[in-house]
């Protein structure tokens, strides 16, 4: 079956169709639009109009393989998704917190969106935010934070302007994607998670009282 549709493809269809599969083993999402910093507009990204044309195609591909695709038409987002653990990426720590705060962050800023649905944040802007929520208590070393952006801008969470990766007035735009990588479940337990801990801390500060009036 699959042979049958490819062989009736064009030879520039066939290039997109090879490219295209790359691009997905490679990133993992396709976005319907691209965004221009530069212009501040948004145009059509015509990878994702043609993963969307031949998604039944694509999808038999990658099932041979022990993945899948998966399509969200309200977010105009394609996602690639495996069947086994070991074709996972597992984010360290620091990339895995910064997730789930620009998860918050999207989700913030689309509440006060009206004429455009892009969240645009600096650097400056998703530190602040992990220090204000307790995520870290101070500003991430330059090379961590450089290696985090440059890992989600790969895996298209974050579309980067231009700009060094980790400079505080570096442009970033967030993704629908990130509400793919985060799900509702997750991002409530974070929030639990938070709330609980000034009372954490608050316990292990009085347990530490004594000692210190002992000595």
């Amino acid at each position: 079956m699959i042979d049958q549709y490819y062989d009736r493809m064009t030879s520039a269809d066939r290039e997109n169709f090879q490219r295209i599969v790359n691009q997905l083993l490679a990133h993992t999402f396709l976005f319907v639009n691209e965004y221009n910093f530069n212009e501040n507009i948004s145009v059509v990204n015509r990878d994702y109009l043609f993963a969307e044309r031949n998604f039944e195609l694509l999808n038999s591909f990658f099932e041979l393989a022990g993945f899948r695709l998966e399509r969200d038409s309200s977010y105009g987002v394609i996602s690639l998704v495996s069947s086994y653990d070991a074709n996972r990426v597992r984010f360290d720590k620091l990339t895995t917190l910064a997730v789930y705060t620009l998860r918050l962050i999207y989700e913030e800023e689309r509440e006060k969106l009206t004429l455009t649905s892009e969240v645009i944040i600096t650097v400056a802007d998703l530190v602040n935010k992990m220090i204000t929520l307790g995520i870290v208590r101070r500003k991430p070393a330059n090379k961590e934070l450089h290696d985090l952006l440059r890992t989600l801008v790969h895996f298209r969470i974050l579309v980067k302007a231009e700009g060094v990766y980790e400079a505080p007035e570096t442009r970033y735009l967030i993704l629908p994607t990130i509400l793919f990588i985060v799900n509702n479940e997750q991002i409530s337990n974070m929030y639990r998670l938070l709330e609980e801990k000034p009372q954490e801390e608050s316990d292990e500060t009085a347990e530490e009282e004594p000692d210190e009036e002992t000595e």
